[in-house]
């Protein structure tokens, strides 16, 4: 009996051990796409536990480390952490966690079901993979598909599509959240750089949300001024407009939006949820 009792421990002894590592190598993937991870994910308590810039910036929110505390924010959503303390902060309320975050090679490792459900995320297991999913963006109702990005250089242009429901809604909700007042439409604007005509806008990019059939259900553009004339020439005139092509009106925009988007979709490309429609830049 002593023998059998032996083996039983040394068996589950080996099972245990062998856990954090099956929990590790189990693929993560955010509306269907595989994320790479410099840090792999551990398991910690019976919980997942994984970095969370990785998982925070694919569910399209932004984080800031100050003063040895993490904040995670997403729209009207704002998640605060500390490593080595048991409770978060969501929008105020303290939340208890079941397993306290930490740092391992530079990074802060957090639950994975914590962070994903508190931003709305759904998240499974199935097939030894983790899978968080996310609720569609509707615009007027219809399900988005993908958002498409077309800029165009002096020798040719690129449009990618970019895909993910969560970095979708992130991008769309940037744009919303940041239109300005109305203004007219400017004199000059054009993909074309005019340095003739002070006042002039260059246009950036162009940014269409497609639903499931490739149609346009919204379309955004931002243009930037041209500083091809002296300071004084360019008094009165914004820095940068929004062009809502849907409804044939301009607005004016903040550079630090602009950013954001920016960094957003760089985000998204970074973790494979582009796709490369087109290029034709020599």
């Amino acid at each position: 009996m002593k023998k059998v009792l032996a083996s039983m421990t040394l068996t589950l002894g080996l099972l245990a051990a062998a856990l954090p590592a099956y929990a590790a190598d189990q693929p993560i993937k955010i509306d269907g796409v595989a994320i790479k991870s410099d840090v792999k994910a551990e398991f910690k308590n019976n919980r997942t536990m994984v970095p969370l810039r990785i998982i925070s910036e694919n569910l399209g929110a932004k984080v800031n480390w100050a003063n040895s505390v993490v904040t995670i924010a997403k729209g009207k959503l704002t998640l605060t952490l500390q490593p080595g303390s048991a409770t978060a902060v969501k929008n105020g309320v303290k939340l208890p966690l079941d397993v306290k975050p930490y740092i391992k090679n530079n990074r802060v490792m957090v639950p994975l079901r914590f962070i994903a459900e508190t931003f709305g995320s759904t998240v499974n297991y199935s097939d030894s993979t983790v899978t968080i999913d996310n609720a569609p963006l509707l615009i007027g109702g219809v399900k988005v598909a993908a958002l498409q990005n077309e800029f165009h250089m002096t020798m040719g242009g690129m449009i990618t599509q970019y895909y993910g429901n969560a970095n979708i809604e992130a991008v769309f909700d940037a744009f919303e959240a940041n239109i300005g007042k109305k203004v007219d439409a400017p004199s000059s604007y054009s993909w074309q750089v005019n340095l003739d005509v002070p006042g002039s806008y260059y246009k950036n990019g162009q940014f269409e949300f497609l639903d499931e059939q490739g149609k346009s259900l919204t379309r955004y553009d931002i243009y930037t001024l041209l500083h091809s004339v002296p300071e004084e020439q360019l008094a009165g005139y914004e820095e940068i407009l929004l062009y809502n092509a849907t409804e044939d009106q301009w607005y004016t925009f903040s550079r630090s939006a602009y950013e954001t988007i920016s960094q957003l979709m760089n985000t998204a490309a970074l973790n494979g949820f582009s796709k490369v429609i087109s290029n034709t830049i020599v």
